[in-house]
């Protein structure tokens, strides 16, 4: 249960970091924020998901090494 909840908070700390991302990208763009944060934040987990999902195809699990590997991916894809 530990690990699921790490991952959860985990996932949530990538929507918030993917979506206000891009909330002045979207004004200048003419987007409406919450819209951009909203499609912003769901990229950001589904590309979480991907990298999960790949990584318990390989073996059929999830070692804490795997999971750390896939959100120190996403963090350096965030930095760009």
């Amino acid at each position: 249960m530990n690990k699921t909840r790490n991952i959860l908070l985990r996932m949530v700390a990538v929507f918030a970091a993917s979506s206000l991302s891009v909330v002045g990208a979207s004004a200048v763009a003419g987007v409406e924020p919450s819209k951009a944060i909203i499609i912003a934040g769901i990229g950001g987990v589904a590309v979480v998901i991907e990298g999960l999902a790949r990584a318990f195809l390989k073996d059929g699990s999830l070692n804490d090494a795997e999971i750390n590997d896939i959100f120190t991916a996403i963090d350096k894809n965030l930095d760009k």
